[in-house]
């Protein structure tokens, strides 16, 4: 249906979307989900991606994300792969609840047993919180409780804002501290201007506006007026994508950034979206030897964008560290 030109609205009505991958996940043992999530950690690592951001955001009950949340923990200690795990218990209401209903869940209820599961050593790789801050979603006022209440339990906010309609989600998070927002599409000029003041990073989504078909995010205002763009694959069930060669060429060809800007928005600024600006997605002396080297004809790191259907990673450095506190 997405192929066809469904949307996103017209997907979800016809049974798929979030509401349908949630069924499947609340069915799904904890074991297939880590073995499945494995699995798709090693197809990034060969297209380049050495740290990555992953989220819950299909259980949408204490029970589930807590189960997600595990399998990203577990996963962690066993992939050649640093991921930074985000809860996002508010990607939608499930079916049979309101947003009302959902918000005192998430800060009664999930919130508290997230912070149990840390206290008790568990869950070591979490270090944010997101929410789909979106029109008949959640909306601002109920993101905003839901993301100051992560931020009480020391989850840095990192989330969906002005995606499919503007509300007001990045003068929001800029004001509460957010360390990242991300998608844009619709966001206002005060928006941009909070967010170059707060330094809040901008994460764009070029496989996402692509297969919704919606239209840019202003990138070349947001890069004029100082803010901090970063570019990430959003890989999910409605956008499959697991290469960021692809993301930078689509930022290139479809946002407007130059070759150099997107290979800044894909390493030093996604690094710092996720807290490590200081010791990621660059090479240089005290940062982390974190790099991928490649194989084949590459002669130019311009080749990474250019060619964006392949890459031959022949061989990786890489040292974990502890999550930045």
């Amino acid at each position: 249906m997405k192929l066809a030109g469904a949307t996103y609205v017209e997907v979800q009505a016809a049974g798929g979307g979030i509401h349908f991958t949630t069924a499947k996940t609340r069915e799904a043992s904890e074991e297939y989900l880590k073995e499945e999530f494995k699995k798709i950690v090693n197809v990034m690592l060969r297209n380049g991606t050495t740290t990555l951001e992953a989220k819950s955001g299909y259980g949408l009950d204490t029970e589930n994300e807590l189960k997600m949340l595990r399998v990203l923990s577990s996963v962690n200690d066993e992939v050649e792969m640093e991921i930074s795990a985000t809860f996002c218990g508010a990607h939608a209401v499930p079916k049979g609840s309101t947003e009302e209903q959902h918000v005192k869940l998430i800060c009664e209820e999930m919130l508290p047993a997230i912070e149990k599961a840390r206290r008790a050593g568990l869950l070591k790789n979490l270090e944010n919180i997101d929410v789909f801050c979106e029109k008949n979603v959640i909306e601002v006022q109920n993101a905003s409780k839901i993301l100051k209440a992560g931020k009480q339990i020391g989850l840095e906010a990192n989330f969906h804002a002005e995606e499919l309609s503007y509300i007001g989600g990045a003068e929001m998070g800029s004001a509460i501290g957010a360390r990242a927002m991300s998608h844009l599409e619709k966001i206002s000029p005060e928006g941009i201007r909070a967010m170059a003041e707060s330094k809040s990073c901008a994460v764009l989504l070029p496989s996402t506006a692509l297969i919704l078909r919606l239209p840019p995010p202003p990138a070349r205002k947001m890069i004029t007026s100082g803010m901090i763009v970063a570019l990430g694959s959003d890989f999910n069930p409605n956008a499959y994508c697991l290469s960021m060669p692809m993301i930078m060429h689509l930022a290139c060809v479809y946002f407007g950034l130059s070759m150099e800007e997107a290979l800044t928005a894909a390493t030093l600024n996604a690094s710092y979206s996720l807290g490590r600006g200081q010791t990621h997605g660059a090479i240089s002396v005290g940062r982390q030897g974190d790099f991928v080297v490649l194989g084949g004809d590459v002669t130019s790191w311009k080749h990474i964008i250019y060619r964006y259907a392949f890459m031959l990673v022949r061989e990786k450095n890489f040292t974990k560290h502890n999550p930045p506190s």
